[in-house]
Formats: structure tokens, sequence, C-alpha cells
């Protein structure tokens, strides 16, 4: 059966906008689905250039998770577009971790990524929630708490 995150996912840009203000749950998926985040270090990066965006007012930053192999990151898009931000992302956070691992032009991610547009009407904090508890679902750890890699402003 072939995988919901596969090559094809920078086909889904096409034809889309993104709007600042609006909120998104952003995925993307690790070139081969290598659990390069494993490596606490390297975990350590993805959270950085999370808070960069954050802090430079790209993102407000909702919740988050770092699994092994993907990140899911639920933003409300703030002064650049959404595939300005995901790319800024996933390419400096390439950068650290190739010199980091001592690897040059390495690639640590899947072209493209998945997002998904939230409505207004949707409940934000049970959104949160299903980002968090990856790990919990995936079988990686038995109480939330324990997973070091994750996030909300509400939790």
């Amino acid at each position: 059966m072939p995988s919901k995150f596969n090559h094809r996912g920078h086909a889904l840009r096409r034809g889309r906008h993104s709007e600042l203000g609006q909120v998104y749950l952003v995925t993307a998926v690790t070139e081969r689905r290598k659990a390069v985040f494993t490596d606490p270090l390297l975990a350590r990066v993805l959270v950085r250039e999370m808070r960069h965006l954050h802090d430079e007012r790209h993102v407000e930053s909702l919740a988050w998770v770092v699994m092994p192999d993907h990140v899911h990151w639920l933003i409300e898009l703030g002064s650049a577009p959404l595939p300005k931000v995901v790319q800024r992302f996933k390419s400096r956070s390439a950068v650290a971790i190739n010199r980091i691992t001592g690897e040059t032009g390495t690639r640590i991610w899947q072209r493209g990524f998945h997002d998904r547009a939230l409505r207004q009407e949707e409940d934000l904090i049970a959104t949160a929630r299903y980002v968090v508890a990856n790990p919990l679902r995936a079988g990686l750890v038995n109480r939330i708490g324990d997973y070091p890699w994750w996030d909300a402003v509400w939790l």
C-alpha cells in the first residue's frame, strides 16, 4: 500500500494559494522516510528552525511534534506565504543537519509537503491535541509527556 506521504507532495501546491492569518496543519517527511530525528541533536535543530520562523513573525507556531521521520506543525501564517515558510524551514534545517553530520548536499526532506487549511469553526485545541498525540499513537511512548519533541500553546 503506498504511503500517504509520497514524492508527489510537490503537486499539492499547484493551483493553491495561502492566506496570511490562515491556520494550516503542515506535514513534511524525510527523504525515504529515514528516521533522522531519533538523534536528539538533529531534533533540536528542527525545533530551533521552527522557533526562528516564529520569532521572525513568518508564522505563529501553535503546536508541533517532531517524529522520527516527519514533522507536523500547526501554524498561523504571519508575514510570508506558506510555500516560502516551508521552503525556508526545510532548507535551513537541511543545511544545519548536513553541517552537523558532516554531509554535503544530502537530501533530508522529500519534495513538497502536505498542508490542510483549517476552517474557522474547526477546534484548534483538538487539532493541537491530535498533533502532539502522534508519538502515543505511533507507540513511541506510553504517555504524551514522556516524548520530548512537541509543544502546543494551549497545553
